[in-house]
Parts: structure tokens; sequence; C-alpha cells
């Protein structure tokens, strides 16, 4: 070998570590950069027939498992819905209680029995009337908050969907400029190794919002897979891809055909039954799904409760207006939806509160029902107790009349739009129904939250993972310095002799 070329392949040596020691130095300061991975110049010998000529350094490399990325996603998405489910299940469970506490729902329900019990002791008693009409206005008043944080989370959730598709679509915006940029490096042969980690945390991000899977493109572009087989197009510069409308949902709102609720758009095609995963199909289902089913639980028990005492003689429950849902007209054809929003006690009768013991008006009695009753007329026994026999053993028991079971609870064609199920099971009498349904209730927050650690756990080990394999590890790196600092000072001894043969090889001419 030549001197000129030993010269030559050390400078070539000395160029490239300098291009390694500079990748390696900036590893080092970035190393706590959200979404950086480790990079390393690529190295390769320049060589003739065989004959060394150096070395070359290329472009900063980063190594990756896409695998791992994708994965990492999928489980930031299922943490971030769980997250958000058990928020806005929250503030419900507060107002309604959980079934073991004095002041929920179902105790509500179970302390109207208690009144009526120490009243059926003492009929005459009107303290222990009014007792048991405060009882009656603290149960309604149970129902309408109940039904009231229904809705304000059903409205957030819709509000929900609205920020959530503002967030893809300007997510996606800066990933189409993004990709723009990288395409151009990849065309001018620059590195585009940072480019990517920025372009990885954006997809992270938005899989968040709507899971999201990159497929990587040899020009440097990427086509965007969301689940269901739905493909996103990169939009240009102020374009949206998705839409959804402002909206205010009630009671009666539903999503599909008829219904009073917008959808998701993707252009001008409908795709909210599409979605699943992150944060926007999880507030559809809110909207959809899980808060409507809660309100129809409500809807079920206070129409229960108020048709039930209606039935033996006593209207205690009504709207406004003072008028009883009919229970055996259907969740739709008897006005039932939204009645736990409606339900208060008979303005009629806290002026008059004597009816808990006499009754409000006569039943004709039939099959299926309670039997026959006559009010207890003005001027009647003051210890009159058939109306309170009635309320105890048939409005809040488990039987309509003696040998008479009351009717099996609607579980089903519940709702607005009559599809809606639910799972209470076998209930005793609308206390147990109530309870029930809090129960239910309440174990959706907890598994909710239980679903968002077991995600957040699984997403943090994918994380971890992802900085084994991907991550800057300062120790690593600091080796790797030293071992590129001893390799720049060997190119450097090997020019040093270089240059002294060359040096006593003029001395000899000379």
């Amino acid at each position: 070998m030549g001197i000129d070329l030993a010269l030559h392949i050390a400078l070539s040596g000395i160029s490239a570590n300098q291009r390694a020691l500079q990748q390696t130095s900036h590893n080092i300061a970035n190393a706590d950069t959200v979404g950086f991975t480790k990079k390393r110049v690529a190295m390769s010998v320049e060589e003739f027939e065989g004959r060394p000529l150096g070395v070359r350094a290329g472009e900063a490399l980063r190594d990756v498992d896409l695998a791992l990325l994708a994965e990492r996603d999928g489980r930031g998405a299922s943490a971030a819905a769980a997250e958000l489910r058990a928020r806005i299940l929250q503030p419900v469970e507060a107002v309604q209680g959980r079934p073991e506490d004095n002041v929920s729902l179902g105790a509500r329900v179970a302390a109207l029995a208690q009144g009526f019990t120490a009243l059926r002791d003492s009929p005459a008693d009107p303290e222990l009337m009014r007792a048991a009409l405060r009882n009656a206005e603290e149960a309604a008043m149970q129902f309408r908050d109940s039904a009231n944080a229904v809705q304000a989370a059903r409205r957030e959730a819709q509000n929900g969907i609205v920020s959530e598709v503002r967030l893809i679509n300007d997510g996606l915006r800066e990933l189409a400029d993004l990709t723009r940029v990288i395409r151009a490096e990849v065309t001018n042969g620059r590195s585009t190794a940072e480019l990517e980690d920025q372009r990885d945390v954006l997809l992270n991000r938005l899989s968040e919002s709507l899971p999201l899977r990159g497929l990587r493109q040899p020009d440097g572009g990427i086509v965007l897979l969301a689940r269901n087989g739905i493909t996103l197009p990169l939009p240009t510069a102020g374009e949206d891809v998705f839409s959804a409308a402002n909206a205010a949902p009630g009671p009666e709102a539903f999503y599909g055909p008829g219904g009073s609720l917008p959808g998701v758009m993707q252009g001008s095609v409908d795709v909210t039954r599409q979605l699943t995963g992150g944060r926007l199909a999880e507030l559809v289902q809110l909207r959809d799904t899980m808060l409507p089913r809660m309100q129809a639980e409500l809807d079920v028990a206070a129409v229960e409760l108020a048709g039930r005492f209606d039935a033996v003689g006593l209207r205690l429950f009504t709207d406004a207006a003072g008028v009883v849902p009919d229970r055996l007209a259907g969740h739709v054809a008897g006005g039932h939806v939204g009645f736990a929003a409606r339900i208060r006690v008979n303005p009629d009768l806290p002026p008059n509160a004597m009816q808990l013991r006499d009754g409000t008006h006569a039943t004709a009695g039939g099959p299926g029902q309670p039997s026959a009753f006559t009010p207890n007329p003005p001027g009647g026994p003051a210890g009159f107790t058939t109306l309170l026999d009635r309320v105890l053993d048939h409005a809040l028991g488990t039987h309509a009349a003696a040998g008479e079971p009351w009717g099996a609870f609607p579980v089903s064609g519940l709702g607005p739009q009559g599809n809606i199920h639910s799972a209470i099971a076998n209930p005793r009498d609308v206390a147990d129904f109530a309870n029930q349904a809090v129960r239910l209730h309440t174990e959706a927050r907890g598994e909710a939250t239980a679903a968002a650690e077991a995600a957040g756990r699984m997403r943090d080990g994918m994380e971890a993972r992802i900085r084994d394999r991907s991550g800057v590890n300062t120790d690593e790196e600091m080796a790797m310095l030293m071992r590129l600092q001893n390799a720049y000072a060997a190119n450097a001894r090997v020019m040093s002799t270089a240059q002294s043969m060359w040096d006593a090889l003029l001395g000899a001419v000379r």
C-alpha cells in the first residue's frame, strides 16, 4: 500500500468518525426529547478490485420496530378511551350514589317504604304524613338529579365528538405537511430519520383519538389505515377529512334514521358505526349506547314507581302537569322516555298530605292489577289503613294483589327508538330495580377505571420496550463516543506516521 493511499484511507476514516461523533453527541443531547430515537451513521468501505480505498459515511439511520410502535399506539388508544369513559361517568356516579349509600337512588326508593310503615302505625299523625311526603319529594329529586347527570354526560360526549374531530383534522393536516417535507428530503437524498421520529409522535398522538396504522412508502409517503378498513387520505392545506355537527342531545334524541343527532362524516360518507377504539369511538358509544341505556333504566324505574302507586289509588308521582305515564303502554308509545327527568310529587298533594293515608282516586281493579279501591271519604275514619297496606304490600312490593305478581319490568324495547336492552335481571320490586340500575352504572365507571389502568400498564410496557430497542441509552452512547474517539486517534496516528514517512523521503531526495 502506498503512502498516499494510506493517507487517503486515514483521512476518510477521520471524516467518517467526525460524522459519527457528531451524531453520537446529538443522541446524548436529545436523550430526553419525546419520540427521539438513537441514530447511527451508516459506514461503508470503498474499494476497487479488492483493494481498500477508504471509508464512506452515509446518512444517519434509525433502528425502530414498526410493529412495536403500532402496538404501543393501539394500547394508547385503549387507555385514552377508557380514561375518557371513566371521567365522563364519574359525575353520574357521584349524583346517583353507590348501592350501599344511604342517599343512592335505590335507598331513596326504599326510604318511601320506611315512611309509609311509620305512617301505617299512626295513620292520623300529620307529622308522619309530612315526613312520608318529604321522602317522596327526595326520591323524585334523586330521579331528576340522576337523569340530569346522565343527560349532562351525554351532552359532554356530543361536544367531545366535535372537539375530537377538530383535533383529528388538525393532526392529519400536520401529518400531511410533515410527510411532504419527508418526501422532498428523500428525493434530495438526505436523511429523514428525525423527521420520521416526529411523524411517529404525531401518529401516536392521533391514535389516541382515532387508532391509525401508517404504512411507510419508499418515497417517504405514508398510507393511513384506521380500523374497520377505513383508509384516510392526507389532506391538503385547509382541508378537513372528517366532520361532525354540533347538537343538543335530550332524552328523546338519537342517532340514526329519523334521529336528530349527527354522525361522523368522512367526506360525504357516514362512518359513525365503523369507528372503533380511541376517544372518538368511545364518545360515540357513550352518546348513542351507554348513556341512553342508563337513561332508559332510570325511566323504567320512575315510570314503574309512579304507575304502581297510581294503580293502588295514590297518585303520588306525576309530571309537572299532574300526568302519570301509562306503564303498560310501552316505552315509546307510553311517553316513558325522559320521565325520570320529569318526575315529581303530584302538585296537588303538598297542601293535602292527608291523601297519603286516604288515597287520591278510586280504582276498578282487573287482571294483573291491584284490586278495586275506594278512597277514605272526607271525615272518614282517622285510623284508615287500607291504602297504606296497599302501598306497602303492592305499590312497593312484589305483587299487584294477593296471588297476583306484577308483570315483569320492561328490559327491552327501551329508549326513543325502542332498541335498547337492559341487563337488569329479575328485580323483585321498584327499589331492587333502582338498586340494580345504580349498581350497573357504578360498575360501568369502575370497569372503565380498571380498563384504563390495565391499558395504561400495557402502553407503558410497550414504551419501555421501544426505549430499550430504539431509545438513547446514555451509558451506551458514552461508550460509543470513547470508541469513536479511539478510532479517530488511530487514524490521526496513521496520518502522522504517513506524514513522517513523506518528510523522510523528501529529506533523502535533498
